[in-house]
């Protein structure tokens, strides 16, 4: 996405009030733990001010979910401020019993408990890694990564830790934007003290960062890039989700062999490296099964996006079925389109689509929507990471939590071998590495992608919003 437009930095009120966008309370969905938000964030494109990478970035000084506050979590920053670990642990806990789904506070909590253990014994210094997420522009998929985080490093931290040593997560917030990207993979590769990076999100931002890791040779893992581009970047950039033509090609193969829909119309976002990847192997993967691309002009990034134009446009050129691929942070505009489609034309997706939102605002207007996705928690009968973070979390997570549980397994992993930049990244490259994920192991191709297959999904009656994420058998 380009977003190079040279403005005045915006004032310090206006930089926290975008922090403030789009948060709301928690709630439990079935099949999908997330948070409600508005239903139209949008990305900070503005340069950042100096100084205010400061305000972005968080071991437990302060609340960055906003929208997870409470008067115990508020006292527990404050005693963190002030070096009183006992106080922030307390605070932490006690937050905790109120909110058991609160990410940051568990990371706060794991980063104090390390703090206080070190004032009070001889213990040997913890590891550090960065998770950079867009709580300003989509609260609800950084919490997703958030949790998955969060369990790794409670987890690892409670069993003993890496070799002894605990693992810190320091908490960045990139709204996904690009600008602020750049900034903050600058700021986390000039803190020596950071190991690994866990993100980004959004393929546009984690493009933007992968050159800066690269030529500082510091490992990035992202756990939901999907952009062909970041294949074969470089030596020192990783993710946990397979190539998106793995992603793509059961998707087609599905409409076109098993529900008969030859005919099928795209709507993209050109803005969004991964749904360009997703429209580029789909295409590749219906034309080879069979099927044809009917030629319609639908990008859901173009301010004059018309719902009604895009839908009439696709049943006047005989399209049989309909498939979304949106920016995370413009899912509103897909649904919009489904709403206006209201049942005509059968629904596909990209995996971007399976989110809270996605549920809550489609509805029956989403119904049937098919999409492939790389975990999902009722496929993985011999694992026990559904249930153990059910547990932790009340509730049943989605693959965004899971890939980004597998992406700290495998730093941790790594840091076993070596816990240095360097060596971390040998370890990763060895082709024999493996560590278990959320279901399978994970591995990592020569071209830093995951070696794994798909899942196909469908949107169906039930769960408490009325609607949810099934696999299809």
């Amino acid at each position: 996405m380009s977003q190079d437009n040279k403005k005045n930095p915006p004032p310090i009120f206006f930089i926290v009030a975008l922090g403030l966008i789009g948060f709301g309370a928690y709630n439990f969905l079935p099949g999908l733990l997330t948070a409600k938000t508005s239903n139209t964030p949008t990305s900070t494109s503005a340069p950042i001010a100096p100084g205010t990478i400061a305000n972005r970035i968080s071991l437990g000084n302060q609340i960055l979910v906003t929208s997870q506050r409470t008067a115990e979590k508020k006292a527990g920053v404050e005693a963190f401020v002030n070096g009183d670990y006992q106080a922030a642990v307390k605070n932490f806990q006690d937050s905790l019993q109120l909110n058991r789904n609160d990410p940051e506070t568990i990371i706060y909590l794991n980063n104090a408990i390390i703090y206080l253990n070190k004032t009070t014994a001889s213990n040997a210094s913890p590891l550090k890694i960065a998770v950079s997420v867009p709580i300003g522009s989509n609260p609800n998929v950084a919490q997703e990564i958030l949790r998955g985080v969060a369990q790794a490093q409670d987890e690892v931290n409670n069993s003993g830790g890496i070799n002894g040593a605990k693992l810190q997560v320091e908490i960045v917030n990139d709204d996904n934007s690009p600008e602020v990207v750049r900034d903050v993979a600058k700021a986390l590769t000039n803190d020596a003290s950071i190991l690994a990076v866990i993100g980004h999100n959004a393929s546009n931002a984690s493009l933007e960062a992968a050159p800066i890791y690269q030529q500082e040779k510091l490992v990035m893992v992202t756990p939901t890039s999907f952009a062909n581009n970041l294949s074969g970047f470089g030596s020192y950039i990783f993710r946990t989700v397979p190539n998106i033509s793995v992603m793509a090609a059961p998707l087609a193969e599905y409409a076109v062999k098993t529900a008969g829909k030859t005919n099928i119309a795209i709507c993209y976002d050109s803005q969004a490296p991964d749904n360009i990847s997703f429209k580029d192997e789909f295409v590749a993967a219906l034309t080879a099964a069979g099927g044809k691309l009917v030629p319609t002009v639908c990008d859901f990034s173009i301010p004059s996006f018309n719902p009604n134009i895009a839908i009439a446009d696709a049943v006047s050129k005989g399209a049989q079925a309909l498939m979304l691929a949106p920016h995370v942070d413009r899912i509103d505009r897909a649904i919009s389109l489904a709403r206006i489609n209201q049942g005509k034309l059968p629904l596909y997706g990209s995996t971007t689509m399976y989110t809270f939102q996605s549920l809550k605002d489609g509805q029956k207007d989403v119904d049937g929507l098919v999409l492939p996705v790389p975990w999902h928690p009722e496929t993985n009968p011999g694992s026990t990471f559904p249930q153990n973070a059910s547990r932790r979390w009340g509730g049943v997570v989605n693959w965004r939590t899971a890939t980004s549980f597998d992406a700290t397994q495998t730093v941790i992993a790594g840091l076993r071998q070596s816990n240095t930049r360097e060596g971390l990244q040998q370890a990763l490259r060895n082709p024999s590495f493996s560590t278990p994920g959320a279901s399978e192991e994970v591995r990592f191709l020569p071209t830093g992608d995951r070696a794994g297959k798909p899942i196909l999904v469908q949107v169906k009656q039930g769960g408490s919003t009325g609607y949810n994420f099934v696999p299809l058998r």
